[in-house]
């Protein structure tokens, strides 16, 4: 389809160069001709021979000067569409080309001016993205407090009372067992079902205190001790590439850590993935996260965007002036590609110390 479309582009500015270049012709020989400067016989013959004669320079430089034209308007549509293609890709480092004075060096500079701003909009929205991330922070603070008095209040009214029942009748066995061996029996039977009874309320309630954020961790120290954890109690297998230096804003190291949560959580429940694929990298000015399982996939369509959750991915990459990417078909596993351009601010924004 391009190659086409540029072969349209050729193939119209030659058509056009010498659709001129014999009106231009027609024009020269009708003036010469009237006014005495051009004597011709009016022979079929001879006039057959003048018109090959004048008509075969005359389209050689229309094709020429068609092909002049249309070759160079190729190549700086091409170079605006690799600018284009750099800034889709995070890229804001990348600058519109020269093109001398005319109207397409205008074109440039408004190109710059529009470059610079929507790089100023990701700055404001990963700034906000901080901000969020350091109120969220001092919220959480708040949200813990009520957490553990929720969690005391829980564990008081259900483990609690079930470790005490049991406790009650663990001495009422030994006071029985020598009396009533089958009473005793039944109550044995009873201190097994509610005592597992309080361990499912015990696992339901640590479940509560697992993090959902990095909670001052960096990056790959969040995303290691993840993997980590799911790996011993997991039978898949989850392999961990990122560089242990690599520093980003506090809100979009939150949103990345979030996001990877979310991949490993779709692919332990839909994927049937035995390997997942993890690979966080930094490349010039943007941070590219590559996520990849060898699980049965899906088709992609709307309804799966809406579920899998992954329009929720896509809101935090939004959220961080990112893209993202999905790659899977029934059969073929899943691929997500995330790109985040990296935006440089000092310490007290970036909320590190």
């Amino acid at each position: 389809m391009k190659d086409k479309k540029s072969a349209d582009i050729i193939v119209r500015s030659m058509s056009e160069g010498v659709l001129l270049a014999v009106l231009l012709l027609i024009v020269v020989v009708y003036v010469l001709y009237t006014s005495g400067h051009l004597v011709m016989d009016h022979t079929w013959e001879s006039m057959l021979r003048t018109g090959v004669a004048l008509c075969i320079p005359v389209i050689t430089v229309g094709v020429l000067y068609g092909l002049y034209q249309a070759l160079r308007l190729k190549m700086r549509l091409g170079k605006l569409r690799d600018t284009l293609l750099m800034w889709e890709k995070g890229s804001w480092s990348q600058s519109a080309p020269e093109w001398g004075s005319d109207e397409w060096a205008r074109l440039g500079e408004q190109m710059d001016r529009i470059g610079k701003k929507w790089g100023d909009q990701i700055s404001s929205l990963q700034r906000l993205s901080t901000n969020n991330a350091q109120l969220a922070e001092q919220a959480r603070v708040s949200a813990i407090i009520e957490e553990r008095q929720r969690l005391a209040r829980e564990l008081h009214d259900a483990v609690s009372q079930q470790l005490f029942a049991i406790s009650m009748t663990a001495t009422a066995v030994g006071r029985t067992f020598d009396k009533d061996l089958q009473r005793a029996k039944r109550q044995v039977e009873l201190i097994e079902e509610m005592s597992s009874v309080a361990q499912s309320e015990m696992r339901a309630l640590l479940l509560h205190l697992r993090p959902v954020y990095l909670e001052g961790k960096r990056l790959y120290e969040g995303i290691q001790e993840l993997v980590q954890e799911l790996q011993a109690k997991i039978p898949m297998e989850i392999a961990l590439e990122m560089d242990e230096d690599l520093r980003l804003l506090k809100g979009v190291e939150n949103h990345l850590f979030r996001i990877v949560q979310e991949a490993l959580s779709n692919t332990l429940r839909h994927a049937k993935a035995s390997r997942m694929e993890i690979k966080i990298v930094q490349k010039a000015d943007s941070v590219r996260v590559t996520l990849r399982d060898d699980g049965i996939g899906f088709e992609l369509d709307d309804t799966k965007q809406t579920s899998y959750g992954l329009s929720t991915m896509r809101e935090r990459i939004n959220e961080i002036g990112g893209t993202i990417q999905y790659i899977t078909a029934p059969g073929k596993g899943t691929r997500i590609e995330i790109v985040v351009p990296i935006v440089t601010l000092n310490t007290e924004e970036s909320g590190w110390t």
